[in-house]
């Protein structure tokens, strides 16, 4: 059949097929259609399955040519419905074969009267909007209707096989279907049983890439009946067309634009796979050799919680991505419900790098003692730190030989862990007492130590005041599975900062949660999804060009039960 043929069809002509009648509305309104119909005219048109497409003709007026388009939903009772069953129950008290639909040719014991009475019933269906003709002689759509008129004014069909492929593959700008810029995602089908319907040929489905990439979509249906079988049809449609594209994204002029003149996307297509049941990420039995990996592994990257083969490890090195892992612990403790004020005062520590150029000024001095604070909790924590890590910061010469009796522990020259943790601890305990500290604020107007340093040490001594005062949890709240699942010595760079580079490349990702716990789930989803935002609202701020990234969520209410 060819495509184009059938969506040269006249919509508002070859709509009104007399054999395709079913039925006249008696109720019409912005929203609703409820409609009259019978046995005879459902059979004449092999069924109403629900979820078809209608079209209500308008008949009132010569001159004007619209049709409404309606979805069947379900049945809907009519005024006479009472009496019908009210006669029906007599005749099943007295025992009396009364079958034999309207229009059969099957007898029946039923006078001719009484089972066209019982053939009637009402049938509800959703506006979807208006197929109209223009002042040029076009046929577009409209989402909603501009007016309706009583109910009697109009007349319904169901839509036939041209009539139905016109319908799916209405383009507003009146373009080709089926062009390379296209792909087939599939053919209509209204239900699962299929008596009527397998005795008609197939109506194809065209998606234009315009329709679909940076949209929104869902996708909902009973278990079982192939909903991550057709979500993995569409990766691979959009991965066909991401192959079109020639531009990469960092050597496009901001002038760029999203599409090509032939409809195809200019950047290649980046796309994400949420996978909760890990049914993406791993090859099983269904899918014999057509696992989106397997099709195309030059192109994916998967990534686990877990350390396996073949997969990236989707874990932060605490000590190395400073603002990734602190800002797990963070969402962790929102997550948990953890507070009280020296927590909150711990989370809300910034660790945004000095704007100032001088590496030596100030403003970097303070910024590495809070970075090497911040490192000191880790380990105190139990995060594995990586091998022969140092600590250097700048403390100061008159306090440095007063930390250990008999010993000078200058953080400039470099510490291990352990000597950085005693060299903060002693800081702490003795902050109030060294006559270091009381003349620097007379001579600067301001301690030496800021609020944010003053939170990690109340974190790290587990004391919220100098002298081992008011004991608290400190870093024992971060000495958690939870947390330590997270980190990882073997990655300098974070995955929420790798994986929006990939989709930007126009990658696929897949992130196996399938063994993480729900909180581990939430947090790294999260981290992801507003990583790759942040970064692409930067570029549109800065009048850089976006290409397309494809969001993929299964079973999303796990995810985001919000």
């Amino acid at each position: 059949m060819n495509l184009n043929a059938a969506l040269s069809t006249d919509l508002l002509k070859e709509g009104r097929n007399k054999e395709q009648f079913v039925g006249r509305p008696f109720y019409l309104s912005y929203d609703i259609a409820r409609l009259l119909v019978c046995d005879a005219w459902k059979a004449q048109v092999k069924g109403i399955p629900a979820g078809c497409f209608l079209l209500a003709f308008y008949d009132g007026e010569d001159g004007v040519e619209e049709a409404v388009l309606l979805r069947a939903l379900s049945q809907t009772k009519l005024p006479t419905d009472n009496d019908v069953i009210s006669s029906m129950i007599e005749y099943y008290k007295d025992n009396l074969d009364i079958s034999g639909r309207a229009g059969s040719l099957k007898g029946g014991k039923l006078d001719e009267f009484t089972r066209y009475e019982f053939s009637f019933s009402g049938l509800e269906c959703r506006v979807l909007g208006v197929f109209y003709r223009t002042q040029k002689g076009n046929i577009e759509f409209g989402a909603d209707l501009e007016n309706f008129y009583a109910a009697n004014n109009y007349t319904v069909y169901k839509a036939n096989r041209d009539v139905l492929e016109f319908i799916v593959n209405q383009r507003d700008d009146g373009g080709l279907v089926g062009q390379d810029s296209e792909f087939k995602i599939g053919s209509v089908r209204y239900s699962s049983s299929r008596r009527h319907q397998s005795q008609e040929e197939n109506v194809n489905v065209w998606v234009n890439p315009k329709d679909f990439l940076g949209k929104r979509s869902a996708m909902f249906g009973m278990t079982r009946t192939g909903k991550s079988n057709t979500v993995k049809k569409v990766i691979e449609a959009t991965e066909e067309i991401s192959r079109k594209a020639l531009i990469l994204l960092d050597s496009a002029s901001p002038e760029t634009s999203e599409f090509t003149s032939s409809g195809s996307p200019t950047f290649p297509v980046g796309q994400i796979i949420f996978d909760v049941n890990g049914e993406y990420a791993n090859a099983n039995r269904q899918d014999s050799g057509t696992a989106i990996y397997d099709l195309y592994k030059e192109k994916v990257y998967r990534y686990s919680v877990l350390e396996k083969d073949d997969f990236k490890v989707m874990k932060v090195n605490f000590f190395k991505d400073i603002e990734s892992g602190f800002s797990l612990i963070s969402s962790y403790f929102q997550e948990q419900s953890l507070g009280g004020d020296y927590v909150n005062n711990f989370i809300a520590v910034s660790f945004e790098k000095p704007e100032s150029t001088n590496l030596n000024g100030s403003e970097w001095t303070r910024y590495n003692r809070l970075i090497a604070a911040y490192k000191c909790c880790l380990y105190r924590a139990g995060f594995k730190a990586p091998n022969g890590e140092k600590i250097r910061f700048t403390g100061a010469a008159e306090i440095n030989g007063e930390i250990l009796e008999g010993r000078v522990l200058d953080p400039k020259q470099g510490l291990t862990l352990e000597e950085a943790c005693t060299w903060f601890e002693r800081v702490w305990e003795q902050y109030d007492e060294l006559k270091f500290f009381k003349d620097y604020i007379n001579k600067k107007g301001y301690e030496w130590a800021n609020d944010d340093l003053k939170s990690m040490m109340v974190f790290l001594t587990t004391y919220k005041l100098p002298g081992k005062k008011n004991q608290v949890s400190g870093y024992k709240k971060i000495r958690v599975k939870q947390l330590h699942n997270l980190h990882t010595t073997s990655m300098d760079e974070s995955f929420e900062i790798e994986i929006p580079r990939l989709l930007q490349q126009g990658k696929i990702v897949i992130v196996d949660l399938s063994q993480g716990e729900p909180v581990v789930q939430r947090l790294f989803s999260e981290k992801i999804c507003r990583s790759t935002f942040n970064i692409s609202m930067d570029r549109f701020i800065n009048n850089l060009p976006n290409n397309f990234i494809q969001f993929y969520f299964e079973e999303a209410h796990n995810l985001f039960p919000k």
